[in-house]
């Protein structure tokens, strides 16, 4: 892809799939004339951080399933983004294994009951670890941006988080608010 920022929009992100249509980053990639893909580097079970036990209203023994994948654009990685569900909902299913999801995660879910009524996201600028630096091949002076997200349903209950690292420079975060 010839612009090298990228502008995005969480809603095709929160959206169920109609059957047979990919995920929602290899469409909006591919509309955009470019190729997205996701290497899932882990999913299974786990001790959740604080964060993200707060934010899915889980007492400190709970375990999650966590989906770690590292979101490429053309080649290139662009975003990490490790996925969080409450291990009541995930545990032995396909969120819970390392393999894509035909449809996606937020399709899965639909299915199952758990769809997404609100959302909630935090957006953060800081210095990127030396993980995340390696991985999305940063020099060490560039910031990335953090972005928290966490799905509720129609009972506003957190079923889904999502803890997201884009590099700053290469990432153009676009918000619509209707009023009214």
């Amino acid at each position: 892809m010839s612009d090298s920022m990228w502008t995005s929009t969480s809603l095709p992100y929160l959206t169920a799939r109609e059957k047979g249509r990919p995920e929602a980053w290899a469409s909006e990639a591919g509309a955009r004339g470019g190729k997205g893909t996701q290497c899932i580097a882990y999913a299974g079970e786990t001790t959740p951080p604080e964060e993200v036990v707060a934010l899915l209203g889980l007492s400190s023994e709970e375990t999650v399933v966590v989906r770690r994948r590292v979101i490429e654009l053309d080649g290139q990685p662009c975003e990490l983004t490790d996925t969080y569900y409450p291990a009541h909902i995930a545990r032995g299913t396909r969120l819970a294994e390392k393999r894509k999801i035909p449809g996606g995660a937020v399709t899965f879910l639909a299915e199952r009951g758990h769809v997404g009524a609100r959302v909630r996201e935090d957006v953060t600028a800081r210095m990127p670890s030396t993980e995340e630096r390696e991985i999305l091949r940063l020099s060490p002076d560039e910031p990335v941006l953090r972005l928290s997200r966490v799905t509720l349903d129609g009972d506003d209950r957190p079923f889904q988080v999502d803890m997201m690292v884009m590099p700053a420079h290469r990432q153009r975060l676009r918000y619509e608010i209707r009023i009214g």
